[in-house]
């Protein structure tokens, strides 16, 4: 296993991969390497099922597993517990690992629980000699019925006490394609009156007519998760196998498994799931949302899987800095959705060159520049970071400034252009607006001003102070662009919170995405690659979409300037100092 090296100045070089901040699998981990419990190894493993791309929560469970081998010299699979061939596709899989890829983290081993189908096809066998599985003829929902409730026991099924050579000769013809999908099952034979309802005879196997996206249709018997997840554990020696805290009920089953068989005993730990405000992280119902149409694919920047918002925008830093900052614990719960998105400021903060966009312009025209005439002004390209230098931005008579800068009829306290009132151009002059030109709607569509050309640079020599500095395009040499502005998907903190009779899809956000045909930026942005990160200054952080062709740049707005998680922890830190 390997993690991704940063960039040399790459400010997340330094960065502590999550596993290093306390928490109890950590301390799980060193107290078995001090009693040699697994003669010193530390193996871990990632375990997706490919039915769907990843998410955000996936991300915390990468950064986990692989942080943690990395940080006591051990490795780190990926493995695709490939059991259900009805929603599997080599697409997820090969999405899922260019996920883990993009997040800084390399694996020793790839598998997949389809490469020990015939190992675990002889367990089965195994169990059944040992009289501990049978062929039930069940239906799945009358085994429903006989497992009985949290309150009351179940029953045996009349097919329980099958011989050991009634059942071998059963699930042989199962396994040939004898009978259809449904008809039989093999459960393992444990205690039908087990508080712990997943002990109750469980499905291991079920007959499933299906093309496999890597066996193809050499088997028509395929095996439960809950028979395959544990075995794969042990087939590659996972000493510590991290799971949420879903399957927590799940582990006596396993442990079982593996008693039963005599094989290596994987640890099974478990941590709290991810869950976040305005955010589904439920593959099913996020791949309701794409076969819906209500986003545009797996990678819609509106989307928290990790393809959505590397094209939103979103860094792996940022993700790797996030994961760190949350840790893990034993109790579930939903993390503020500002939260990510502070991490993700603060890391675009530091690598994201400043430029200058206009998304809805106004034309000013400077009556007393020279027509004709264009000055080239410097602009600082990141002020966090003094190597990214400095460029020369063009500077001409006529001008864009946003809509929202200028006010014929300003409001208190409004101090940006109006009649009258002079402001500062960003890296360039004073400017007073003195007139405008409306249209037939009696709209302003254009602004006259004059300039005082003592005050390049920003500053007036005469020593007087401006109450407000904004952001311009020189017309003649700007590009125009698509931006698309996007906003949370879902208009409630808990999107699953719906009126009797509806979905979650009720509470999707009509205005979650709008877009932006005129918008106009400076000339540097001209050949800006895909992926590429920007600040556009006073208005946000950008990167350039996979939609963007030559001369037709589009830009998606990764988040806003405005952090209001910094706000919530700095009135956090402010009453506890109080205190």
């Amino acid at each position: 296993m390997s993690v991704t090296n940063s960039a040399p100045g790459d400010a997340s070089a330094n960065l502590l991969p999550e596993s290093r901040l306390s928490n109890f699998i950590r301390d799980t981990i060193i107290k078995d390497l001090e009693t040699k419990k697994f003669a010193g190894q530390v193996q871990t493993r990632f375990p997706p099922e490919p039915n769907g791309y990843l998410h955000i929560g996936h991300a915390k469970a990468i950064c986990l597993n692989f942080g943690l081998a990395d940080e006591f010299g051990g490795k780190t699979n990926l493995r695709f517990d490939d059991t259900n061939p009805e929603k599997e596709e080599q697409e997820y899989v090969d999405s899922i690992m260019k996920d883990v890829r993009w997040l800084g983290f390399e694996w020793d081993g790839l598998h997949y629980a389809s490469d020990y189908f015939d190992q675990l096809y002889e367990w089965a066998i195994k169990l059944i000699n040992a009289g501990k599985a049978y062929v039930d003829d069940l239906s799945a929902e009358e085994i429903r019925k006989y497992r009985g409730t949290l309150t009351e026991p179940g029953k045996d099924s009349p097919h329980r006490n099958r011989s050991v050579k009634e059942n071998l000769d059963l699930f042989e013809r199962m396994s040939k394609g004898e009978f259809p999908d449904g008809s039989r099952v093999l459960r393992a034979k444990i205690d039908m009156a087990s508080p712990n309802l997943n002990m109750r005879d469980p499905v291991i196997y079920r007959i499933l007519h299906a093309e496999h996206h890597r066996t193809g249709n050499k088997w028509c018997i395929y095996p439960m998760y809950d028979f395959a997840h544990g075995q794969s554990d042990s087939i590659e020696h996972v000493t510590h196998s991290v799971c949420t805290l879903e399957f927590e009920d799940h582990r006596p089953l396993y442990n079982w498994f593996i008693e039963q068989l005599g094989i290596f005993p994987a640890q099974q730990l478990e941590f709290d799931r991810l869950g976040l405000t305005y955010t589904l992280l439920s593959k099913r119902k996020l791949l309701q949302l794409v076969q819906g149409k209500y986003v545009t694919g797996w990678d819609d920047p509106r989307m928290p899987t990790l393809s959505g918002i590397r094209r939103r925008g979103y860094t792996p830093e940022a993700i790797r800095n996030f994961c760190g900052a949350i840790g893990v614990s034993k109790t579930n719960g939903t993390l503020e959705l500002a939260m990510l998105e502070h991490f993700v400021r603060e890391d675009l903060n530091k690598r994201a060159p400043r430029v200058m966009a206009v998304l809805r312009p106004l034309k000013v025209v400077i009556d007393n520049y020279p027509d004709g005439h264009v000055d080239e002004v410097e602009a600082v390209n990141n002020p966090e970071d003094e190597s990214a230098g400095k460029r020369k931005v063009p500077f001409s008579k006529v001008l864009y400034i946003e809509q929202d800068d200028f006010r014929e009829d300003p409001p208190k306290q409004y101090y940006r252009l109006s009649p009258g009132r002079e402001v500062r151009l960003r890296y360039g002059f004073f400017i007073t607006a003195k007139s405008v030109v409306k249209n037939d709607k009696g709209e302003v569509v254009e602004v006259h001003c004059t300039y005082d050309p003592a005050t390049r640079g920003g500053n007036a020599p005469d020593g007087r102070k401006v109450k407000s500095t904004i952001h311009w395009v020189s017309a003649p040499h700007a590009i125009d662009a698509e931006v698309r502005i996007y906003d949370k998907l879902f208009t409630k903190e808990d999107p699953n919170q719906v009126e009797e009779g509806q979905d979650f899809t009720a509470n999707l956000n009509p205005n979650s995405l709008e877009v932006i045909t005129n918008a106009k930026l400076e000339p540097s942005l001209a050949n800006a690659p895909v992926e590429a990160h920007y600040q556009f200054e006073r208005l946000g952080y950008f990167c350039v979409d996979p939609d963007s062709k030559p001369g037709h740049l589009v830009f998606n707005r990764t988040v806003a300037l405005k952090d209001t998680w910094a706000k919530v922890e700095k009135r956090v830190d402010q009453k506890t100092d109080k205190k």
